[in-house]
């Protein structure tokens, strides 16, 4: 790759979009790019809002001077499309109509792929492409049966993160990913642990709107007998319930905020309701983790926990107490998904990684 072509990055989120530069591994701009909620609000659907998006993105280039002959790609986050194997992805007329009618479900990260294909206009030279989407699915069968025949468990969980991360310390240990057996425990505002064999994430937890530990913003796991007659109560509409499961559930269920930090200072100034539920979320956490180990049988090369929340030593510690005597636990506090994003960028297009179709 020529040392001065350029990779452009784009992480959609509720209320902003994150941008970044690289120039092969170095960051050389980085922005996010806020946006007032009146400005949201005036679009129906989040589809609706990618003009207004590419049009911030572009200007934010011209404003900055940024060549936009030099670049060689502009990277996506991956959104909720159809099953796939780990990877770099193209950006496509199939994948296109997948995200703007909604094919597989609605959240912001879709927007990813069609802000890279629409911004990708005003590069000449730029391939659109997404890496590692949410929607990553390599598990084994005897993870996807579940305990009725019409309800099939699915692969939706944190793969950018988790994937970056255990290459990262794969790197950390000079050994390929591809031979190490991990538990990776993505702590954001939704909680995924997937357990990585030899490449694989062969079993995770339904992050996105299902199970396992609940999160600031996931309510996880919940009775489903309960839940049932919940539904059916009349109390609540089918909107109503599915924001409680993701989006008004967890933390900010339970306190009005998603903040940890907050809750974290609640529970250190004597708070036992912040102390009891922040330490009920870390041990569903350790839980989880018990759980792949098992998948494992008990072979695990190392732990690994990543994400927002690990910034908290007082959160990581709770796990840790529960789960150091399973395997070494290594701890990568933050979430830097424009790293993540941009170097799957650079792979793909020096060749070191294939850049697939959808």
């Amino acid at each position: 790759m020529h040392a001065s072509l350029l990779i452009l990055v784009i992480n959609p989120r509720h209320d902003f979009t994150k941008i970044g530069i690289y120039e092969n591994t170095k960051l050389v701009y980085l922005k996010r790019i806020m946006h007032k909620k009146e400005e949201l609000d005036k679009y129906e659907k989040l589809s609706d809002q990618v003009q207004f998006r590419t049009e911030c993105i572009v200007e934010e280039l011209k404003q900055n001077d940024m060549p936009l002959d030099r670049f060689a790609a502009i990277v996506g986050r991956g959104g909720l499309i159809k099953p796939l194997s780990s990877g770099v992805y193209e950006v496509t007329k199939k994948m296109l109509n997948d995200l703007y009618n909604s094919e597989y479900s609605e959240d912001v990260v879709n927007l990813g792929g069609m802000l890279a294909f629409e911004v990708k206009k005003q590069m000449p030279g730029a391939r659109a492409v997404i890496a590692d989407p949410v929607v990553v699915d390599e598990l084994d069968d005897i993870a996807r049966v579940s305990g009725h025949p019409i309800f099939e468990r699915k692969s939706i969980f944190h793969a950018l993160m988790q994937k970056w991360v255990a290459r990262k310390f794969a790197k950390s240990q000079v050994k390929p990913y591809e031979e190490l057996r991990l538990i990776v425990a993505h702590l954001g505002s939704g909680i995924t642990v997937g357990a990585h064999v030899n490449g694989r994430v062969v079993d995770v937890n339904q992050g996105h709107d299902g199970e396992g530990p609940f999160a600031p913003l996931r309510s996880g796991t919940l009775p489903a007998g309960d839940l049932v007659r919940l539904c059916y109560s009349g109390k609540y509409k089918k909107e109503e319930v599915l924001k409680m499961l993701t989006g008004k559930g967890g933390l900010f269920a339970w306190f009005g905020t998603m903040s940890t930090i907050e809750i974290e200072q609640m529970a250190m100034s004597g708070n036992k309701k912040a102390k009891l539920v922040l330490s009920a979320m870390a041990y569903q956490v350790a839980k989880n983790i018990g759980g792949m180990y098992a998948v494992l049988e008990g072979n695990v090369d190392a732990i690994l926990i990543s994400g927002e929340i690990a910034n908290s030593k007082y959160f990581t510690d709770m796990i840790l107490k529960r789960v150091r005597d399973m395997a070494p636990v290594h701890v990568f506090p933050g979430s830097d998904e424009i790293e993540a994003l941009g170097m799957n960028g650079l792979m793909a297009i020096k060749g070191e990684i294939e850049i697939k179709e959808y």
